[in-house]
């Protein structure tokens, strides 16, 4: 996704959020447009979430569901086809300088796939619940999309052409 200004901004407070909070998100043609500019989309035809935001120690807790229906170009025919997506998230944020942010590693990053994400450490004391919905998007959109019933069909090998290919017509004449 590009850097700049969000496509789709919507902004609750830290504090509005962690008293609770309930919000239906869905996306308008500008929102659509920006959103799939910036996700190299060649449409976005929907875009809609709901998203509950509840206290989470000093930080809160961000849970949604969204669906989508986007529009593609197929890798292979290369022709516009639509894919209907959805997806659920839970994405815990804390304040800048909790001590429930994680801590800074300076050294070797160990990763463990199973373990559950940290919390997301928040910039300001505002939360863009738009740009999670878009996160959760862009993390499901095939970055190598196929065209439902089209399949690969390699070209023949082409073949060069051997110096004995030329004795073989002299002989043959």
């Amino acid at each position: 996704m590009s850097t700049g200004a969000p496509a789709w901004p919507h902004l609750i407070g830290l504090g509005e959020a962690r008293r609770g909070a309930s919000l239906r998100l869905v996306a308008d043609d500008t929102a659509r447009a920006a959103i799939a500019a910036a996700l190299e989309l060649v449409a976005l035809e929907q875009l809609e979430a709901e998203v509950t935001l509840t206290e989470w120690l000093d930080g809160v807790l961000i849970a949604g569901a969204w669906r989508a229906r986007i529009a593609q170009i197929c890798g292979i025919s290369l022709d516009p086809f639509e894919t209907n997506l959805e997806g659920r998230f839970k994405v815990l944020a804390v304040p800048l300088g909790s001590a429930n942010a994680p801590a800074e590693s300076l050294g070797e990053v160990e990763i463990d796939a199973e373990a559950e994400d940290p919390p997301d450490v928040l910039e300001s004391e505002s939360i863009d619940v738009g740009a999670y919905v878009i996160e959760h998007l862009a993390l499901e959109i095939d970055p190598f999309p196929r065209k439902p019933g089209v399949t690969f069909e390699a070209p023949d090998a082409p073949t060069t052409p051997s110096p004995f290919d030329a004795l073989r017509a002299l002989k043959r004449d």
